[in-house]
C-alpha cells in the first residue's frame, strides 16, 4: 500500500512540476497559463494528431508527439545533459520540447513579433530563423521555400513563389486562430 501511495506521490509531483514550466513559459510569453496549455495542445494535434511519442514522419525523419527533428533533438539532448540515445524516451522529449519552445519565445521577443498560437507554431514549424524570414518579408531561399511548401496543403504547393509566403501566413494564422 506505501508503494501506490509513493508512486502516486511521484506522479503528482511530475505532474505540478511540468504545470510549473509551462506556467513559467506563459508568464515569459506574456500569456496566460491556460493559453499556453492550448497552444501546446494545437501544436500536438497539428504536429502528431494523436499525440503519440513514438509518431515518425517518413519523409521528414521528425519523430514523436512534438515532430522534433532528429538534428533538432540532438542538439538540445546535448543542452539539455540528456543522452544522445535517450532522446526519444517521452519525458525526454517534454523537456527538449519546452526547451525549444523557451528558446522560440524568446526569439519571438527579441524580433519584436507578438507571442501568439500562430506565431509559436510558426517558429516550431519553420525554425526561428525561417519563420522571422517569412514575418519581416526577408529574401525567400531555396529551403526555406522547399519547407513552405512542405508544409501547405496539396492544393496550395503550387503557388506562385512571390505569393508564397503570404500563403503560408494565411493558412496557418486561419488554423491557428
Amino acid at each position: 500500500m506505501r508503494r501506490i501511495y509513493t508512486v502516486l506521490f511521484v506522479l503528482f509531483l511530475t505532474a505540478t512540476a511540468a504545470e510549473a514550466s509551462y506556467a513559467k513559459l506563459a508568464k515569459d510569453a506574456g500569456l496566460s497559463h491556460k493559453t499556453m496549455k492550448e497552444i501546446v495542445k494545437k501544436v500536438v494535434k497539428y504536429e502528431s494528431t494523436t499525440g503519440n511519442y513514438h509518431t515518425k514522419n517518413r519523409k521528414s525523419g521528425a519523430y514523436g508527439r512534438y515532430q522534433i527533428m532528429p538534428k533538432t533533438a540532438h542538439s538540445y539532448a546535448k543542452k539539455l545533459k540528456i543522452p544522445k540515445s535517450k532522446w526519444k524516451i517521452p519525458h525526454n522529449q517534454d523537456k527538449i520540447f519546452k526547451a525549444i519552445l523557451r528558446d522560440n519565445i524568446r526569439s519571438l521577443k527579441r524580433n519584436g513579433i507578438k507571442v501568439s498560437a500562430f506565431s509559436i507554431y510558426g517558429t516550431h514549424q519553420q525554425g526561428a530563423g525561417g519563420f522571422n524570414a517569412i514575418v519581416k518579408n526577408k529574401k525567400l531561399t531555396k529551403t526555406l521555400e522547399r519547407n513552405l511548401r512542405h508544409n501547405l496543403p496539396n492544393k496550395l504547393r503550387s503557388t506562385h513563389r512571390a505569393n508564397l509566403k503570404r500563403t503560408w501566413m494565411r493558412y496557418w494564422k486561419k488554423k491557428f486562430a
